[in-house]
């Protein structure tokens, strides 16, 4: 992060301030929004991989609270499955960043979360029968999601909608799901900063930066509470879904 970044113009603070919100709301209310923030960052700093860095400790701030918030509704058995496939996907990721540019990053990862985007809605709609619940149920499914959420949590923390979908895809109530993807990304984020830090992504300025941004982020999240309570199940999931298809668009732009 450049040292003057904490020296923005007012409407990029503005801007800055926005995406926190934006953030604390994905983590507790609307998830799949979260993609947005590191779109609007990117209006604000110079790139994308700067804008991740920027980024990573206000999800880490935001998965806190909507942890403590939905700490009664985890669903543990859903998450063991995918961690490793994750840890892996990091790995790859951390590995593969220094030779992928910003513009085959956006590309890469928009389309893989259109694709995957396009494989909910059919699974939802076409086919409701035995074979499509097992088939999101196989573990190669899990092993799949897991990596490809690892590599572009990594490159461009745009994990949310890939895993908005995977989640999506279990049917698991509203509270369930919130909560148990709180846990996935607090644990994901945290692994990540070493990795995040030894590519000088955060830094003491950046993070100054985040401090400045945390109240934000809280603000978020309260709203992001408020709204979940008043959404229908079927509503959320497709606010969810399409969401996630609106930043897989984004990012291929």
């Amino acid at each position: 992060m450049p040292s003057d970044a904490l020296n923005l113009a007012p409407w990029e603070w503005v801007i800055a301030a926005a995406s926190a919100f934006i953030v604390g709301v994905a983590k507790t209310g609307i998830a799949g929004v979260g993609i947005l923030a590191v779109a609007v960052f990117a209006i604000v700093l110079p790139s994308t991989k700067q804008a991740s860095g920027v980024v990573l400790p206000l999800l880490i701030f935001g998965d806190l609270v909507a942890v403590y918030t939905y700490r009664k509704h985890l669903e543990w058995h859903r998450l063991w499955k995918l961690f490793p496939w994750t840890a892996a996907g990091v790995v790859f990721g951390y590995y593969a960043l220094g030779h992928v540019s910003d513009r085959q990053a956006k590309t890469m990862i928009g389309a893989i979360i259109l694709i995957l985007s396009a494989l909910s809605y059919w699974q939802r709609f076409r086919s409701r029968g035995a074979l499509a619940n097992a088939a999101i149920h196989h573990w190669g499914v899990a092993a799949a999601t897991g990596v490809i959420a690892g590599f572009t949590t990594l490159v461009a923390n745009a994990a949310g909608p890939l895993m908005a979908i995977y989640l999506v895809a279990m049917r698991l109530p509203k509270l369930e799901y919130v909560s148990t993807a709180a846990v996935f990304f607090m644990l994901l984020n945290l692994f990540k900063v070493p990795f995040m830090v030894k590519l000088g992504l955060i830094t003491p300025q950046s993070f100054t930066f985040n401090l400045m941004l945390a109240p934000a982020v809280l603000a978020g999240a309260l709203a992001g509470r408020w709204m979940l309570r008043r959404l229908n199940q079927r509503l959320f999931e497709e606010i969810a879904l399409a969401l996630s298809a609106l930043a897989g668009a984004l990012l291929l732009l």
